[in-house]
């Protein structure tokens, strides 16, 4: 099963393999420098050596990127969408070196512009990116949110107004987070609103631009807009939409990240979630796991 977690670059990006195998990752996701600063400095070719060697000796692919959290292509201020632009074409470049799949990133905020005008100045700025990368092979996975405040992405048809505004491009795909979608008020907790879901998404992108999944239990209710994560089934989310999707043949080959919260280096919560999520994928059919919990 391709499940696995985000695992910490501390002490360098090539040390997260290692991480990744202690927990028991077949995939993985990271961030290739301090998502909370502009700048860092080039990857060092050793690391980034180091980094291939470990991960083709390792069991574990494909790996993905998450962007910094500051950027925002969306910004109605010309000078912060510029440097989003850059920071961003910069975090293309370090995935390209390590040879990962993709890079996760949210769509930004509209900062009161209006929705329509955000979601355009985004997929100019992807325009834009992508001919600025036509050499690259490594994917842009566009995050749904939870639409939280001004932030884009929480509706499919935010998502289908992206893939239109860039022309189909076949290196932009999508990442689906369950948190936030049920956060935005999607209906993942029968398996008609699932369905509903999934069949809204490919309406509005196609399931075949579907190139990873975060899984994330929700601590705040659904349509609450507030963006809180929490472990596996622990959530008002509860087990039954993890069961869900772990047994959805068509989701098998699809990167299933935890981003659940850590305590230092968070083995024993990753190895509890994976352990939660491969249970899960071995009910039968016609058993959800445990009831949610309250809102």
């Amino acid at each position: 099963m391709l499940i696995g977690a985000h695992m910490s670059i501390a002490g360098g990006v090539d040390t997260s393999v290692a991480r990744g195998i202690l927990v028991g990752c077949r995939t993985m996701q990271i961030f290739t420098k301090n998502a909370s600063q502009w700048n860092a400095a080039p990857l060092k070719p050793e690391v980034v050596r180091r980094f291939r060697e470990e991960l083709e000796r390792s069991e574990i692919a494909p790996v993905v990127s998450h962007d910094s959290y500051l950027i925002n292509l969306a910004s109605p201020n010309e000078a912060l969408r510029e440097k989003s632009m850059a920071a961003f074409l910069d975090e293309l470049d370090r995935a390209e070196q390590l040879g990962l799949a993709g890079v996760v990133t949210h769509p930004g905020a509209h900062v009161g512009e209006g929705e329509e005008a955000g979601l355009d100045r985004v997929a100019e700025a992807l325009r834009v990116i992508l001919e600025a990368t036509h050499q690259f092979r490594v994917n842009i996975l566009i995050e749904n949110t939870a639409g939280q405040g001004t932030s884009l992405g929480w509706s499919m048809e935010h998502l289908g107004h992206l893939l239109r505004g860039v022309d189909g491009h076949e290196r932009v795909g999508f990442c689906l987070d369950t948190c936030h979608l049920h956060a935005a008020g999607h209906d993942l907790s029968t398996d008609a609103g699932y369905e509903s879901t999934l069949s809204a998404f490919d309406a509005a992108v196609g399931m075949d631009r579907l190139r990873c999944l975060h899984l994330n239990d929700s601590l705040k209710p659904s349509g609450s807009r507030v963006d809180r994560h929490t472990h596996i089934g622990q959530g008002t989310l509860g087990e039954a939409p993890f069961g869900r999707l772990m047994r959805d043949v068509r989701l098998a080959n699809i990167p299933k990240i935890l981003e659940t919260p850590k305590v230092g280096e968070g083995v024993t919560e990753d190895r509890r979630n994976l352990a939660t999520l491969t249970r899960l994928a071995a009910l039968p059919p016609g058993r959800s796991g445990t009831k949610k919990i309250a809102p």
